[in-house]
């Protein structure tokens, strides 16, 4: 499975370039299952290669991002509480999870959506709540945009420093794809059990105040 999903990073950015990196940002900050981390690495990459520039790629990386985040935005900011109650388990954003996000805004501010863009996992689900929350959308866009790139930046980085010891890391991927593999099997029946859990839990009543 991750060699697949590696894969077709590889094909995508190798094939289309910026447009790769672009479309590939887009589609993981809309919490769709597509790492940003392997994406910027692979485009880290074709920039030690001399294929790609590293100021370009991470422009491009956080312009994709805040597009898919702006979708998400929106859908919160139109569809409100019910996309929780309705969908939030396919947005990784159930009823309880999007009260904690509340009172980190309350406690942090706007400025919690640059910190989130930091942070593995969670810059993948902060769009929805912000919109359900309905932020200001200039500010929101500024801090999307502006952690992204040092996300992005950062992340490209770091792969084109690696250089020559990408071959090494390969092979180290390959000699333990079985053990990823399984690992990555357990994530997915987790997620299969927690699915099951909420179709059957009685819905939640709508979150209407901040204790």
């Amino acid at each position: 499975m991750l060699t697949t999903v590696i894969n077709f990073i590889i094909n995508t950015i190798t094939h289309l370039g910026y447009l790769g990196v672009f479309l590939g940002m887009i589609i993981e900050s809309a919490s769709i299952p597509l790492p940003s981390e392997i994406i910027m690495g692979i485009a880290g990459y074709l920039v030690y290669l001399g294929q790609l520039n590293l100021f370009l790629v991470a422009l491009i990386g956080a312009l994709g991002n805040t597009i898919g985040s702006t979708i998400m935005y929106f859908i919160g900011a139109k569809g409100g509480r019910p996309v929780v109650n309705k969908y939030g388990k396919y947005l990784h954003m159930e009823p309880e999870r999007l009260l904690k996000v509340e009172k980190w805004f309350y406690k942090y501010g706007t400025k919690l959506i640059f910190i989130s863009q930091l942070l593995p996992v969670i810059r993948t689900f902060i769009s929805l709540p912000a919109g359900i929350l309905k932020v200001n959308y200039l500010k929101f866009i500024s801090y999307t945009f502006a952690g992204a790139f040092l996300w992005c930046l950062l992340l490209s980085y770091i792969s084109a420093s690696l250089g020559v010891e990408w071959k090494r890391i390969t092979e180290y991927l390959k000699s333990y794809e079985v053990v990823i593999g399984g690992l990555l099997l357990i994530i997915v029946l987790i997620y299969l059990v927690r699915f099951g859990y909420y179709r059957l839990r009685p819905k939640l009543s709508n979150v209407t105040n901040i204790k």
